[in-house]
């Protein structure tokens, strides 16, 4: 009975340590460059998808886009955080923020596919799909560790 008891506490322990590691990656990301973060991003995509110089070209420009307005976005939000000047949006100002977000994420579609050849683009949208799955999951978790943490 002993012997049991300490196989599944080693199994639980074994399992938390292997799940806080999960989120290491996104930290160190935003030490990083919007080049250097676009430069990680086009090498990922060339290995997965086989990309061609051109459309690494491509891929990059469009990756720095994107990692810039991130990057403004967020020291935006911090700067504002750190003053207190936070505050509650309302329905309407969280309307036309999803409404931007979406129409920028329609554009960013758009422009991969006309990047990528059409059995790049279904590769593409598996492994987007795949990465959602993910941080959902990730994301529930989290919720549940911090009401753990709460109670």
């Amino acid at each position: 009975m002993k012997k049991v008891i300490i196989a599944v506490t080693l199994l639980i322990s074994v399992a938390a340590i292997a799940q806080k590691g999960a989120g290491r990656n996104l930290k160190g990301m935003k030490d990083l460059s919007p080049d250097q973060i676009a430069t990680l991003q086009t090498k990922k995509a060339t290995l997965a998808l086989d990309l061609t110089e051109e459309q690494q070209t491509q891929m990059k420009e469009l990756f720095t886009k994107n990692a810039t307005m991130r990057k403004a976005k967020m020291e935006k939000r911090k700067g504002q955080k750190e003053r207190g000047d936070m505050k509650k949006l309302t329905a309407e100002e969280r309307y036309n923020l999803a409404i931007a977000r979406l129409d920028h994420q329609i554009e960013q579609k758009a422009a991969i596919k006309n990047i990528l050849s059409a059995e790049q683009y279904e590769k593409w949208e598996r492994m987007q799909y795949q990465k959602g799955k993910h941080r959902k999951k990730n994301m529930l978790q989290r919720k549940k560790n911090s009401q753990k943490a709460k109670k």
